[in-house]
């Protein structure tokens, strides 16, 4: 039996607009300015801020750890702060074990209450055609490269990696080594001349852990429109905040880190897992995401 809910402020990055949600089993059936079905159980959204749940990228998972302490850090940092499906990466270093690393990941996180997806991170020597061949096939959402020389950098057969690439064009991100910290504002601009002069599916930016991702950054990963956002097709992933004078003028961001408090509900694939201070965790519940064709979506 599917239900309403009328009247919600929908906040999306910087824009509110109210609208009324027709949700059908985990799913969001329509999305309009009124909805009018008489039969369906109406759930007035009208005192609260309603936001698409989080994708957040988190590379300190404890995953080798008890689960006493893997509940609770996914309790704190995911379920606590709004956030349903996560975003982390399996550190290569050889080719031919990427397989077995992915799979290592996957076993670890199998009591992940939320959805999460499994990139890579690889020294700048491992992004070949070969590698890149390898990560398509495992259908890989993101290849995170070290950037630690921009002549090794400047100097890849960029033209061979583009091809490797497509059709899936699964997104490049950048991570500037810690030697380059200092002057990573030149390497990014690199990265980017690079990346757009050659035309290679990427990131331009380094992605800010426990943040969530931003619309551009989803859709190129391929979780955008399905997961966090409130549009017809979407899950029923999304969080209610108490609407306040203070809150009406803020952004997704600042919400999610100025107003934690204020977060009342969470809603992940149709299923309640945080009211108020009670959260539930649901060892399992969480799914291995498996992109099929990342930047399918035009915005």
């Amino acid at each position: 039996m599917g239900y309403i809910i009328e009247n919600a402020n929908i906040l999306k990055e910087t824009k509110l607009t109210k609208s009324s949600l027709l949700i059908e089993g985990n799913h969001i059936a329509a999305k309009k300015e009124h909805i009018h079905h008489n039969k369906l159980l109406k759930m007035n959204a009208e005192s609260y801020i309603m936001t698409p749940s989080y994708v957040l990228l988190d590379t300190r998972v404890p995953l080798n750890t008890s689960f006493q302490e893997f509940r609770k850090y996914m309790v704190e940092n995911f379920l606590l702060k709004g956030c349903t499906t996560l975003l982390t990466y399996s550190s290569i270093t050889y080719e031919n074990e990427l397989a077995e690393k992915i799979k290592e990941t996957k076993t670890a996180l199998i009591s992940s209450p939320i959805d999460f997806l499994i990139g890579v991170n690889i020294p700048l020597r491992l992004l070949t055609p070969s590698f890149i061949r390898k990560c398509k096939k495992e259908k890989i959402p993101a290849i995170f490269i070290d950037v630690g020389d921009l002549d090794e950098l400047t100097n890849l057969p960029w033209g061979w990696i583009r091809e490797a690439l497509f059709p899936y064009n699964c997104p490049l991100v950048p991570l500037i080594s810690n030697h380059l910290r200092k002057d990573a504002r030149r390497a990014l601009s690199k990265w980017k001349d690079i990346m757009e002069n050659e035309k290679i599916p990427a990131i331009l930016d380094e992605l800010k852990e426990n943040q969530p991702l931003s619309v551009p950054v989803l859709n190129k990963l391929g979780l955008y429109p399905q997961k966090a956002s409130l549009l017809h097709g979407a899950e029923v992933s999304y969080n209610l905040y108490l609407k306040a004078r203070e809150i009406i003028n803020v952004d997704e961001v600042e919400l999610f880190h100025y107003h934690s408090d204020r977060l009342l509900v969470t809603v992940n694939k149709g299923k309640v897992v945080r009211a108020g201070e009670e959260v539930l965790f649901k060892p399992g519940y969480g799914e291995y995401v498996r992109v099929r064709i990342p930047s399918y979506f035009a915005l």
